[in-house]
């Protein structure tokens, strides 16, 4: 991708799943990468797996004394931010508004703040195709994704025209905590509704986090993009 190469990049909820591979992806895009997430182990294994990581940063990103923080060693050790990937996220049945929506507030404000003292910048945020259809006992889930879209609306009109905003919004990608939520039984009913009829991946959305960060996408702000295999097509998410 265009205008990727040197670009100080910061990755929330970095040590697993789609932070993971993402993380992956900046690298190969000649990015450099800091990576912030709360499990202090998960960052000392991925610091291990890439060499070429910048740095792991421990931050809960719930706390804005915390994200405060993590922003204040991020400004250290690059000096600056050109894109903030807001990654991080549950879909378990817990504190669903203070991590997937209060969570991408705090970070984004503090992003903000260091990318308005520089030369502007990017911010996608992770929303959820939870936000754009009724799902089955997911309501409190459903309500923090949502807003996550219409926050980084309104975040696009405010920091326009030096900061770009977006939010991905990602169907059923298999990751680590997926796994966990979802039998292999429900996981093989649910890709039978889509129409590419396979499951996600984390390099999917990696490859769409890097499109929308690079100068290719310097005209786009203020959107959400579904990646999701054809699942909100025909209404197939509100299926039991």
């Amino acid at each position: 991708m265009k205008g990727l190469t040197d670009k100080r990049v910061v990755i929330t909820g970095g040590a697993g799943g789609i932070g993971t591979t993402t993380a992956a992806r900046f690298l190969e895009e000649g990015s450099q990468v800091i990576i912030m997430d709360r499990d202090q182990n998960a960052c000392q294994r991925i610091e291990q797996q890439f060499p070429a990581l910048e740095k792991s940063i421990i931050c809960d990103v719930s706390s804005p004394d915390s994200v405060k923080q993590a922003f204040e060693q991020f400004h250290e050790r690059l000096g600056g931010l050109d894109i903030l990937i807001n990654n991080a996220g549950i879909s378990i049945r817990h504190r669903f508004i203070d991590i997937n929506l209060n969570g991408v507030f705090f970070v984004a404000q503090q992003a903000a703040l260091h990318m308005l003292a520089g030369e502007g910048g990017v911010i996608i945020n992770m929303g959820s195709t939870n936000g754009l259809a009724g799902y089955h006992y997911y309501s409190d889930y459903n309500a923090s994704k949502s807003g996550v879209i219409e926050l980084s609306r309104s975040m696009a009109l405010e920091l326009g025209p030096t900061i770009r905003v977006n939010a991905v919004c990602p169907g059923f990608i298999m990751t680590p905590m997926q796994e966990a939520e979802y039998t292999p039984e429900m996981q093989r009913a649910f890709y039978e509704k889509l129409a590419l009829k396979r499951r996600g991946s984390p390099d999917d959305v990696a490859s769409l986090f890097a499109f929308l960060a690079s100068d290719e996408a310097s005209w786009i702000t203020g959107q959400h993009f579904v990646i999701d295999g054809g699942e909100l097509a025909g209404g197939l998410a509100s299926q039991p």
